[in-house]
């Protein structure tokens, strides 16, 4: 087992609680402009800001927030991409800004745009590759040119936003390398850890705890170091 691994697989035994980790509710959204509002907003900011704005989207348009299973709704059971962008269309980015999600935060301070924009323009990257409601997700990530086109969304060149909206909509085998992921694991090394190889860690420590928690997955695992780091006194 490669050092890096087996220190990290020792941190995650002794500071998290992985025989009774489960994911939140957020992981169950009933619809995915629900998902991409979250992966969107969640970047940079305390997660409480976040859930404001899926709440009052949501009660803005008389949408349930979270499925009652892990199950995906039938299709006509979610808000669709084309609805939401219908919308959107109707009463234009800035009103969604202003007035629903009442949260005027951009995706970065410099040349960044409105996270309401940002969220319209990753919901038309969508519709482009063909990918509506929860069922259409797995067929459209096989085309790399549906992350390509959201990282040209001003302030999504990382692809965070990507990563985490494919685990909020399902993706099992995710990360989401944020500054919280990352502080865990230089805390962990001693050293600095680049974004990229996040993921690989991160992957190959799940595999190795699998053996203690079957059920432990990267995404679940992700989360759990989130929430552990930011019980530390830090916020997403």
């Amino acid at each position: 087992m490669p050092a890096d691994v087996k220190t990290i697989s020792s941190l995650c035994r002794s500071v998290l609680k992985l025989k009774d980790a489960r994911l939140p509710p957020e992981y169950y959204y009933r619809s995915l402009p629900l998902c991409a509002i979250d992966a969107v907003f969640s970047i940079g900011v305390k997660y409480e800001g976040v859930r404001n704005a899926v709440r009052r989207y949501a009660e803005a348009f008389g949408l349930d927030i979270y499925r009652p299973t892990e199950a995906y709704p039938e299709r006509g059971d979610q808000q669709s991409v084309e609805d939401f962008l219908r919308k959107a269309d109707a009463l234009g980015t800035g009103y969604l800004a202003e007035s629903v999600f009442r949260n005027r935060q951009r995706t970065s301070t410099r040349n960044g745009i409105l996270k309401a924009e940002a969220v319209y323009r990753f919901c038309q990257v969508l519709r482009r590759h063909g990918v509506n409601v929860f069922q259409d997700l797995q067929p459209g990530l096989s085309n790399p040119a549906l992350e390509e086109a959201v990282r040209e969304i001003p302030g999504q060149r990382s692809g965070i936003s990507f990563i985490y909206f494919c685990m909020l909509a399902g993706e099992e085998q995710g990360i989401k390398p944020d500054r919280m992921v990352i502080r865990f694991l230089e805390q962990a090394l001693g050293r600095t850890v680049k974004i990229g190889e996040a993921q690989q860690l991160l992957t190959a420590v799940s595999e190795t705890l699998r053996a203690e928690y079957p059920h432990l997955t990267p995404r679940l695992l992700d989360y759990e170091i989130w929430s552990y780091t930011r019980s530390q006194g830090k916020n997403r």
